[in-house]
């Protein structure tokens, strides 16, 4: 029965991985776009003495699906920074623990802010929100709806760290591959 359980749990972190896999691959795009438009915006500026206040702005809103797609995709690849002064000495079975008491505790914060967000961006779209400044974009709800997206797929991913942390604490006879290695 642990053995099926198990198996089920690191099935669902593995589909909820490649999931944020293919965010992260959308989001290098959305890097790339970003650099040619910076790119363009520094050669319109310094060899054509003129710029375009739009054009500035759209840095802005690549800026905000770099930083909200890649958050989740950090965490997928370990990218994220690990404090472990402590959590190395300890032995198998709190690492254990700690990993999914964590995992938990960021699953019900990242909840949270998604929850806090979703009003911040409605608000923005139901009055309209422009940039204030002559010549910019419109739709400035576009640029923060990419909190609630991001955190969404924070959680995404967070349940998934969450659900391979279950495993070991349900079966402390099965290794379970870091995230980064599962997809």
């Amino acid at each position: 029965m642990r053995m099926k359980l198990t198996g089920t749990l690191l099935r669902a972190a593995n589909l909820l991985d490649r999931v944020i896999e293919r965010i992260g691959r959308v989001t290098g795009w959305f890097a790339l776009a970003l650099v040619l438009v910076m790119s363009f915006n520094v050669l319109l500026r310094y060899l054509f003495r003129t710029g375009s206040v739009a054009m500035q702005e759209l840095e802005w809103h690549l800026m905000a699906p770099v930083c909200m797609l890649g958050l989740s995709y950090a965490i997928l690849k370990d990218g994220h920074v690990l404090v472990d002064i402590f959590y190395g000495r300890l032995s198998e079975r709190w690492k254990r623990i700690i990993d999914f008491v964590s995992a938990v505790l960021v699953v019900a914060v990242v909840f949270i802010l998604l929850k806090l967000s979703i009003p911040y961006v409605l608000q923005s779209y139901s009055i309209g929100e422009k940039s204030p400044d002559p010549g910019g974009l419109t739709h400035r709800w576009v640029l923060k709806a990419m909190l609630p997206v991001g955190f969404a797929l924070l959680l995404v991913q967070s349940f998934a760290a969450m659900l391979r942390a279950l495993v070991p604490v349900i079966d402390p006879n099965i290794a379970v591959k870091p995230a980064s290695h599962a997809v």
